[in-house]
């Protein structure tokens, strides 16, 4: 077993993309059932690739960028069997100048604890990915303070998704998914409860872009990604924000394989975003709050 350390020469980057996802391991086991993988190929209007670790370090090594890479472990919700983490870790060793791991623990798990404990400890991950529509579970349920503790203690981040998302979507019931579990508010009392563990609340929030942004302005260990939509459908007040009052807590994120950072780059330039914020988005944001330069 080979621990995780990063090589990645932070100066020489045009990005680093915070939000890439694993979609398949190198068994051809893939992350979500194929029902709703396809529902999310519909819902995002493509039906392209999904490369496994070894070639996602290859495409964002030819951009010159870096890349945080995870999978969601929603075994108890789904029924299907997670991607190991444990096996992204070893990957991301072998491609450490381009890929930061994030692990997944299903909260649900009685054992979420002792998991995320040896994928930090063994195997060096930089933070953790949640999906709580996905998995769930109500993030701001002290039930899961303990985990929530653990990752504080060890300076690790926590990704949440939050918002819409394209996973069930268009199926009966929405696949029995709760988008309500996913609005940020859910996290105010999670970054309130454990004011050192720095979060970030994955996507453009729609439908509640505002309590996404009345997070980030109250709560200064909360960060916000711009993956999973294409910066020329960004609400206005998520601009403006951005170009302001939090633009030392803005990360770009492609959303990877569903959005790649090509399109992302291309479409940001259709925006407001100012030029002299986009080096901060794009790389410095990121390298402070993942340690890869200093603070």
């Amino acid at each position: 077993m080979t621990r995780y350390e990063p090589a990645i020469d932070v100066a020489s980057l045009r990005a680093i993309d915070v939000h890439v996802h694993v979609e398949i391991d190198g068994h051809g086991h893939g992350s979500l059932p194929a029902e709703l993988a396809e529902a999310a190929s519909r819902y995002f209007s493509t039906d392209g690739p999904r490369p496994a670790l070894d070639d996602i370090a290859a495409y964002y090594r030819e951009r010159s960028m870096a890349a945080v890479v995870f999978t969601v472990d929603a075994e108890t919700q789904l029924g299907h069997a997670p991607i190991s983490s444990e096996e992204i870790a070893e990957g991301a060793a072998r491609h450490n100048d381009v890929l930061i791991p994030f692990g997944s623990v299903d909260p649900r798990r009685p054992d979420a604890v002792a998991r995320a404990e040896a994928l930090i400890c063994d195997h060096g991950v930089h933070g953790f990915k949640f999906h709580p529509t996905v998995q769930g579970f109500d993030p701001s349920d002290a039930a899961y303070d303990a985990l929530y503790g653990t990752l504080q203690d060890a300076g690790v981040v926590a990704l949440f998704h939050t918002g819409q998302t394209g996973i069930g979507a268009g199926t009966p019931g929405g696949a029995g998914f709760l988008l309500g579990l996913s609005n940020p508010m859910l996290l105010d009392p999670v970054a309130a409860r454990f004011p050192e563990l720095q979060i970030i609340m994955a996507h453009p929030s729609v439908p509640w872009q505002d309590e996404a942004l009345a997070v980030a302005t109250h709560k200064r260990n909360t960060w916000i990604d711009l993956s999973g939509w294409s910066p020329k459908y960004f609400p206005p007040q998520l601009v403006r924000y951005a170009n302001s009052l939090i633009t030392d807590r803005v990360l770009f994120g492609s959303d990877f394989p569903l959005l790649t950072p090509d399109r992302w780059l291309r479409d940001v330039e259709k925006t407001d975003l100012k030029p002299e914020v986009m080096p901060r988005i794009l790389v410095e944001n990121a390298a402070r709050l993942l340690g890869l330069a200093a603070s």
